[in-house]
């Protein structure tokens, strides 16, 4: 079995009502990647949205779950129990309110920071942060009180720009994330910022 990431989740909420709200920007990234490799995404038993995927030479998991944004982890703990995949072979792509539209950080491990989502994958890896995440930013409204509107509101034009521009420099990267070389993947994604 390959050691490298075999999985990537692209978090959010389901339906039309989130579809083009800021939380959604995981999924987004996957969608996006789904259409590139023109693989559908197609609902499963894994509680989501499901593709496999070749990724240069690399058979990669696509998937977005429909649970709810607080249940993320019952849709990754169910694919990753499947295929008994272990928390290192698992990218997750999320909103970071603690980064710029425009900007991507890849990292391992972490806490949740709060995010919801995180929180509930953690808890479905057995409490493991081993997983690799992808820190799609979103920017901070300024105030906690206003974090839940905002994350479930939509950018503004400019921010929308922004955002769509790293979700394309991650998707030209992902290539080198899947193949393990991630040192070169994290200067070239960290050394872009979109404006």
């Amino acid at each position: 079995m390959s050691t490298g990431i075999q999985l990537l989740v692209g978090l959010g909420n389901p339906g039309q009502e989130y579809a083009a709200t800021r939380h959604n920007a995981g999924a987004w990234l996957v969608a996006a990647l789904a259409e590139r490799l023109q693989t559908p995404l197609k609902a499963s038993k894994f509680f989501g949205l499901h593709a496999q995927a070749m990724l240069g030479s690399q058979k990669v998991h696509l998937l977005i779950p429909t649970t709810y944004m607080n249940r993320s982890g019952q849709a990754i703990g169910a694919l990753a129990n499947f295929y008994k995949l272990a928390p290192e072979q698992i990218l997750v792509a999320h909103d970071e309110l603690d980064l710029s539209p425009g900007v991507v950080r890849l990292k391992k491990g972490g806490g949740h920071g709060g995010h919801n989502g995180l929180r509930d994958t953690i808890s479905a890896l057995g409490n493991s942060r081993d997983f690799y995440r992808l820190r799609i930013g979103i920017g901070h409204p300024g105030s906690a009180s206003q974090v839940t509107n905002y994350v479930l509101g939509k950018p503004s034009p400019d921010d929308q720009i922004r955002i769509e521009a790293a979700l394309d420099e991650t998707l030209r990267h992902l290539e080198l994330i899947f193949s393990g070389d991630h040192t070169q993947a994290m200067n070239k994604l960290h050394s872009f910022k979109a404006e």
